[in-house]
C-alpha cells in the first residue's frame, strides 16, 4: 500500500473515533442530559471499543491477508457511524438517567463504530511492516498519525463542526466518507460496493426522514417550544426531555411553574420598591427578566446566558425584548465584569441538564456574586433535588461560608425529605424577612415555607462545603 494512503487512513480513521465521541454527548443529551456522568460513560465506553478494537485488529491482520481488510473496516465503520443516531433514537425514550443506563445507550450506540474504526491502524501497520528491523519506527510512525488524526477529529468537532451544523448532517457526512472510502477501498469486490451502497442510502434516508428528538439543536441542549393548549399564549421551553422554562406572551405575570412564583415572592419582599437592577444566571426562557421587566418598569435586567441559539429562541419565540442585556457567555466569567456593589437581586437559575453546573455552586463563585450586590441585595438560587438531598444541604452550608443570611424555602415534605423537586435558596449580608415572604406564598395559595438559623442547621447537618477543588455535583444530587 501506498505509504500516504496507508498513513492518510490512520489519520482519517483516528480522526472519526474522536469525532464520534464528541458527537455522542449531543445525541445521548435529549434523553440523559448533559452532565460528568454521561461524559465519563461516554469516554469510558469509546476508550473500550479503541481497545477492544485494536486488538481485533491486529489479530485479524495477523490471521487473514491484511491488504483485504481496509475496505471492509472502512465501509462497516462508516456504516455503524449512521445507524449509531438512529440507535439511540430508538432506544432514547426508554431511558432512565442513571449509571447504568448512561453506559448501555453509550454502548449500543457507538462501542462498534469505535472498535470497528480502531481496528484499521493496527491493520496499515502490519501492511506497512516489511522488516521486523523496522518495527520501532514504523509502530511509532503510525501511532503519533493516529494520535494527530484524534486531535484534529477533537479540535474540528468542537470548536468548527457542533458551532456551524446540527449533528446529523455531521454524522451522515461523516458515515457517507467512511462508507465511500471503503467502498473505493473495495472497488473490485462488487457485492461489497453493491450492498454498501445501499444499506448506506437507507441509513442516509431514515437519518434524513426521521427528524429527530429536537426541534432546536443549540450548542448544549436539545429544545423544543411547546405551544399550551390550556393557554394559547403559553408557551413552555422544553430542554433535553426537561420542562425548564414557562413564558405567557400576553402575560408575563402569569408565572406557571411552583419555583417561580416564590422567586418572585422573595424579591416582592426582599427588593427594594420601585426600579431594580437585577442580574439573571442563566437565561432559559426569560420568564424572570420579563416579569421584572413588567413589574418593575425602569429596572435594568442583566441576563448571563452561555447559549447563544437560547438567546435567538427567546427573540424568536419566548417574548425576549431588547429591553433585556443578554451577555452570552459563562457565567463564571462574565459575572466578573458586574461592578461591584450595583445589583439589588441576583438569580441563579442555570442548568445543565438536571444539574447546576458545578463552577456555579461553589465559594468561589458565591463570593462574586457577594461582590456584586448591594450591602442589601438577595441573592435567590432554584436548586433541584431528590432523595438524600445532599446536594441542597451542601449548597446551604456553601452560601453560609459567604452570606450572614441564609434561608431555604420549600413544601414540609422536601424539608422532610420525603419528596423533592425545586427548592429556593435565599442569602443576604441583610436580614431575610421569612415572614413576610411566608405571607406573601400563603396569600397566593402556596405550600412552601422557610427555615433559618437553627432550624436550617439542622437540616444541614453533615453536609460539606463545596469549593473549587472540590464540588461533585452530579455525584451528589438524587434522582426523582
Amino acid at each position: 500500500m501506498n505509504p500516504v494512503l496507508a498513513r492518510s487512513l490512520v489519520f482519517f480513521t483516528s480522526a472519526a473515533v474522536l469525532v464520534i465521541e464528541i458527537l455522542a454527548a449531543r445525541l445521548l443529551a435529549p434523553y440523559l442530559g448533559v452532565s460528568l456522568e454521561v461524559f465519563t460513560g461516554i469516554i469510558g465506553v469509546i476508550l473500550a471499543g479503541i481497545s477492544f478494537g485494536a486488538w481485533l485488529g491486529g489479530r485479524s491482520a495477523d490471521r487473514t491477508d491484511p491488504h483485504r481488510l481496509p475496505g471492509p473496516l472502512l465501509i462497516a465503520g462508516g456504516l455503524t457511524a449512521l445507524a449509531s443516531t438512529l440507535v439511540i433514537d430508538a432506544i432514547g425514550p426508554t431511558l432512565r438517567i442513571d449509571v447504568v443506563s448512561i453506559v448501555f445507550a453509550a454502548a449500543a450506540g457507538f462501542f462498534v463504530p469505535a472498535a470497528i474504526l480502531s481496528a484499521v491502524p493496527p491493520v496499515i501497520v502490519k501492511i506497512q511492516l516489511a522488516s521486523l528491523d523496522e518495527t520501532g519506527r514504523v509502530v511509532g510512525t503510525y501511532s503519533a498519525i493516529g494520535t494527530a488524526g484524534a486531535i484534529l477529529g477533537t479540535f474540528v468537532t468542537g470548536f468548527v463542526l457542533i458551532a456551524a451544523f446540527p449533528t446529523r448532517p455531521i454524522v451522515i457526512a461523516l458515515g457517507a466518507a467512511l462508507t465511500v472510502t471503503g467502498v473505493l477501498l473495495s472497488v473490485t469486490r462488487t457485492i461489497w460496493t453493491l450492498t454498501s451502497v445501499v444499506v448506506a442510502g437507507l441509513l442516509v434516508f431514515a437519518l434524513v426522514a426521521l427528524a429527530g428528538p429536537c426541534e432546536y439543536e443549540t450548542t448544549y441542549h436539545c429544545a423544543i417550544v411547546d405551544e399550551d393548549q390550556a393557554r394559547p399564549s403559553g408557551r413552555t421551553l422544553v430542554l433535553d426531555r426537561l420542562r425548564n422554562s414557562y413564558v405567557d406572551l400576553d402575560d408575563p405575570t402569569y408565572l406557571e411553574f411552583r419555583y417561580i412564583e416564590l422567586i418572585a415572592d422573595i424579591i416582592e419582599v426582599e427588593a427594594p420598591a420601585g426600579p431594580l437592577d437585577v442580574v439573571s444566571i442563566g437565561g432559559g426562557g426569560f420568564t424572570m427578566p420579563g416579569y421584572i421587566d413588567h413589574t418593575r418598569p425602569g429596572s435594568s435586567n442583566t441576563v448571563l446566558e452561555i447559549d447563544s441559539k437560547l438567546v435567538e429562541i427567546g427573540h424568536e419565540e419566548l417574548a425576549l425584548t431588547d429591553d433585556i442585556e443578554v451577555i452570552v457567555e459563562d457565567a463564571r466569567t462574565s459575572l466578573r465584569d458586574v461592578d461591584d456593589d450595583t445589583a439589588d437581586v441576583v438569580i441563579g437559575d442555570a442548568y445543565s441538564g438536571a444539574s447546576v453546573p458545578w463552577h456555579l455552586t461553589t465559594v468561589e463563585y458565591k463570593s462574586e456574586i457577594d461582590r456584586v450586590l448591594t450591602p442589601t441585595g438577595t441573592y435567590v438560587m432554584n436548586v433541584i433535588d431528590y432523595d438524600d438531598l445532599d446536594f441542597i444541604r451542601s449548597q446551604a452550608l456553601t452560601l453560609l461560608e459567604v452570606f450572614s443570611e441564609v434561608a431555604l424555602f420549600a413544601p414540609d415534605s422536601y424539608l422532610a425529605g420525603e419528596s423533592g423537586g425545586n427548592f429556593i435558596l435565599v442569602a443576604s449580608n441583610d436580614e431575610i424577612d421569612i415572614d413576610g415572604i411566608e405571607n406573601r406564598i400563603q396569600s397566593r395559595g402556596g405550600s412552601e415555607r422557610g427555615i433559618e438559623d437553627a432550624e436550617l442547621d439542622r437540616f444541614i447537618d453533615d453536609a460539606q462545603v463545596l469549593t473549587d477543588d472540590f464540588a461533585p455535583v452530579d455525584q451528589m444530587l438524587g434522582r426523582p
